[in-house]
């Protein structure tokens, strides 16, 4: 409060409404019975309870709203959900300028504010009335007693967010949860008064509005992250992160809390990194959630990985493969022995891609066992195995014991070390076709990397068969992009696009509209480097050719880089040449 404004008694007495001593009368009442002056001078009957209210909207600069006088919209009342308005005694009045106009009766309320604007999705327009007034207004609108307490208002409430709750969870996710919650909170550190102060009651139904609302913008992370004030909410959409809201820091701890335990993770370790999954249906669809918390200076950050089953199964021809590649790729495939590697930095799609490629092999006459940390997707007909380092359930121990399962087709997950590369290089030899990812800038890179795990030139050469690398790139979404007829020349210098390359072709530029949220991009599509081994290839990898030589003789070959791959998409008008430059290799570009 500034130090100038004016206290509530001090007002009255200004407008006349009452008396100095008075005042100091419902000062000493408020003390004794624990309540505020403005409901002690009402309670004596010094003052209406309209004239209290109307010194409030004075103190803090609010509007004052007659209810008696002021009609309520027929369509006002659908503005805010009825859970919230019996909880808060608040009521909608309308829309005024994109806000949403909200009759409250405590102006130090502000979290109550913040909930609304996360849960409504609007910024809102906060005016004063006589909480009685409001209390009767809703009891009218909800055909229930003016009787009830706020404590049994808010026990339906909850009783309502459990049954919704038990519809939404997946029947695997233990339905006390919500019976626990309570006392998981209070260990949190929210106090026996948690349900009390009415914190609790917000936190299922805002758990369940944020995933939710992830999923439906087809977010792939969300990012909660406490700050020193707030507590960011972050989307990850198309690859770039999105500021979605500003929680209030009250809310970090039962918040935290609520998905830990739906996570099935320790809520009381707050000092170690820790993972868990959270299984829940949305829009009737079973999703995943990958949890990972990790200890920050001001509090724990968490990041629910959102893993939809349909992303994988997609199919090959949506990953935004070019024709021949496809072609080549299909046939890399379905070899009978061999290394295929996918290359990359993380989030480039490479699990997406080599998923794609089991389920086209999946077929009963073939056995394919994977090595995964974590099993991110389930398939039916495949043998999928969980790392587990913490009880010696490595890659190394995992590989040694899927040879003696007589598989056709092998999926490690990544090859890190020495061990996991000889292991999969002798199963590629003897006879299994062996399926990999591996961190390097570019298919070429690959032969190097491996060599300087300490793999021998002759295995690298011998067992290989192909390396893919990739990217994903933003596809302009399809409803707004428009013709750009002034193209940014130089992108498309740095994209390696001339002017001859643009005859008889037309090139497009994001604008934006409801279906991209504004963006202008919406999905993502793969660019592809595709580098099959020949025999030139192998003599250099036998010889340990640096990686430019090698790439000089798969490009010599017929390879398509990154960029070249790139640059086909943008004169198809699929992106833009930015976004290709900015994840694309591209020689002069200064970030």
């Amino acid at each position: 409060m500034a130090k100038n404004q004016k206290k509530l008694g001090e007002i009255l007495v200004d407008l006349g409404v009452c008396q100095v001593k008075e005042v100091e009368k419902a000062l000493a009442h408020a003390k004794t019975k624990g309540m505020r002056i403005g409901e002690a001078l009402v309670d004596l009957k010094i003052c209406s309870e309209a004239n209290v209210y109307k010194a409030l909207a004075a103190q803090y600069n609010m509007e004052y709203v007659d209810l008696e006088k002021s009609a309520i919209p027929p369509n006002a009342v659908n503005l805010i959900p009825d859970d919230l308005m019996r909880k808060y005694v608040i009521v909608p009045l309308g829309t005024e300028h994109g806000k949403v106009r909200v009759a409250i009766h405590d102006p130090l309320d502000f979290e109550m504010q913040e909930i609304l604007r996360f849960r409504l999705g609007k910024e809102i327009r906060a005016v004063l009335a006589p909480k009685t007034r409001i209390k009767q207004i809703l009891d009218n609108l909800f055909n229930s007693s003016a009787a009830n307490t706020i404590d049994k208002t808010m026990d339906r409430t909850i009783d309502r967010l459990k049954d919704s709750m038990d519809k939404t969870l997946d029947k695997s996710l233990d339905k006390s949860l919500d019976r626990s919650i309570d006392k998981s909170i209070d260990i949190a550190g929210m106090g026996e008064d948690a349900m009390t102060d009415a914190t609790q009651a917000p936190i299922i139904k805002l758990v369940q509005s944020l995933i939710a609302e992830a999923v439906r913008n087809r977010a792939s992370d969300i990012h909660i992250e406490p700050m020193k004030d707030r507590v960011q909410l972050r989307y990850r959409i198309d690859g770039e992160c999105v500021v979605r809201d500003k929680i209030p820091i009250r809310m970090k701890n039962p918040l935290i809390s609520r998905l830990k335990i739906m996570a099935g993770i320790d809520i009381a370790e707050k000092r170690l990194p820790q993972d868990g999954r959270i299984k829940l249906k949305v829009d009737n669809v079973q999703i995943d959630f990958r949890v990972s918390s990790l200890p920050a200076v001001h509090g724990e950050s968490m990041v629910l990985r959102i893993l939809r089953p349909d992303s994988v199964r997609i199919g090959l021809e949506a990953l935004g493969f070019e024709e021949d590649d496809f072609r080549t790729f299909q046939r890399i495939i379905k070899r009978p022995n061999g290394i295929f590697l996918v290359t990359g930095p993380t989030g480039s799609g490479k699990t997406t891609t080599l998923y794609g490629a089991l389920n086209i092999l999946n077929r009963p006459d073939r056995k394919i066992i994977t090595a995964e940390d974590p099993v991110e997707y389930n398939f039916a007909g495949i043998n999928q195995c969980q790392i587990r380092d913490n009880v010696g359930f490595t890659f190394k121990s995992v590989l040694r014991a899927m040879l003696r399962q007589a598989p056709n087709i092998i999926l490690v997950g990544e090859i890190r070390d020495l061990e996991v590369a000889e292991i999969a290089i002798q199963a590629a030899l003897t006879g299994h076709l062996v399926f990999s990812t591996l961190h390097t800038n570019d298919a070429p890179g690959a032969i190097t990397r491996l060599i300087d795990m300490g793999v021998k030139p002759f295995l690298v050469a011998s067992a290989l068969q192909a390396v893919m690398a990739q990217r994903l790139i933003r596809v302009l979404c399809p409803k707004c992009k428009q013709v750009d007829r002034e193209p940014d020349l130089n992108w498309l210098k740095l994209a390696g696009i001339g002017p001859n390359d643009l005859t008889g072709k037309t090139l497009y530029k994001p604008r934006g509209c409801d279906h991209c949220s504004g963006t202008g991009f919406r999905g993502r599509v793969g660019i592809f480097e595709l580098m099959q081994m020949n025999s030139e290839i192998r003599n250099l990898a036998f010889e340990r050719a640096p990686t430019n030589k090698i790439r000089k003789a798969a490009l010599a070959s017929g390879m398509k880089s990154l960029l070249m791959d790139g640059r086909l998409k943008i004169l198809n008008g699929t992106t833009t040449a930015e976004e290709i430059v900015k994840v694309a290799q591209v020689d002069g570009l200064i970030a």
